[in-house]
């Protein structure tokens, strides 16, 4: 009996040892278990965090429409080089010149640009993302507007159309600017045998803001155009001084650059006016010019 007591005495200093032994152990565990708990919902807090502050890259895309029958690689006009000055300013951005006949073209191309995720279809996410802004001049502004319309199709927003001095096309409607488009400018001149459009309207102001109609006048202010033959210059100068202008290409500039926040940019390129891309442009009165005096942009304003 007495060993039956002992036996039982001894069972239980077992089972006590070794519940003080084990207990310890199973603490600590629960305590690692509630100090990592904390840490990983932080991580994961902290990832989600940067996940939302984070801001999406711009998909920017500049598109340019030539006038007339113009080639697109013909460097003597300004709609060419500044394409290709804008791509030299920011890097990062696509920026290209097309026909005003060669829409269907552009309009393939942006579709292009516009899926960086190569689905063939274009999501709300990659549309909201992008930063689309044309610019024409003569009968490429009238291809400016209908190119706009054309991305409206498609639920596509436009930051900017610029136009100078716009020509309609032939068989072309003049036409209000879309409600895709964000703001929009026209600038023009109201002499020779083509002038421009003095005047754009929003077909939704409430959607489009117009920035201004801009009158050019070259009266008093005559700019050299012999990068056009001698027909063009005679006959149709105020259409090409307009295009020539530099005061004109610094404003697009500087538009487009308001445009374009938090879009890396070149500091070392100076404006188009001091750009080796428009050197051609720098004679008579504008070869004398350290810096072509600024345009005003009210709507209807004559820029003297």
């Amino acid at each position: 009996m007495k060993d039956h007591r002992n036996r039982k005495l001894a069972a239980l200093v077992l089972v006590f040892a070794a519940t003080t032994l084990v207990s310890p152990r199973i603490a600590y565990s629960q305590e690692l278990d509630r100090e990592a708990t904390p840490a990983t919902e932080s991580s994961a807090s902290t990832d989600a965090s940067s996940a939302i502050i984070a801001p999406a890259k711009r998909n920017v895309i500049i598109i340019g429409f030539v006038g007339g029958f113009v080639s697109v690689n013909d460097t003597k006009h300004p709609e060419v080089q500044f394409a290709a000055y804008l791509r030299d300013r920011y890097p990062s951005i696509h920026a290209e010149v097309f026909g005003n006949h060669q829409g269907r073209r552009a309009l393939r191309n942006v579709e292009h640009l516009l899926d960086t995720n190569h689905d063939g279809a274009l999501s709300s996410l990659e549309k909201d993302r992008a930063t689309v802004i044309i610019y024409g001049q003569s009968w490429g502004a009238t291809e400016t507007v209908a190119f706009a319309r054309q991305l409206a199709k498609m639920g596509v927003p436009v930051a900017l159309t610029i136009q100078i001095d716009t020509i309609g096309k032939p068989l072309h409607k003049t036409a209000a600017i879309s409600p895709n488009v964000a703001s929009a400018i026209n600038f023009y001149q109201a002499r020779g045998f083509l002038h421009g459009q003095p005047e754009i309207v929003a077909a939704d102001p409430t959607h489009t803001k117009i920035l201004g109609n801009v009158r050019m006048t070259y009266e008093g202010r005559p700019i050299n155009c012999d990068n056009y033959s001698w027909y063009a210059r005679t006959f149709n100068k105020p259409h090409h001084e307009i295009e020539n202008d530099l005061r004109l290409w610094n404003e697009l500039a500087s538009l487009i650059n308001t445009d374009l926040p938090g879009v890396p940019a070149n500091v070392q390129t100076p404006a188009p006016s001091a750009s080796p891309f428009f050197q051609y442009l720098r004679r008579g009165i504008q070869a004398n010019e350290v810096e072509p005096p600024s345009l005003e942009l009210a709507s209807d304003k004559r820029a003297d």
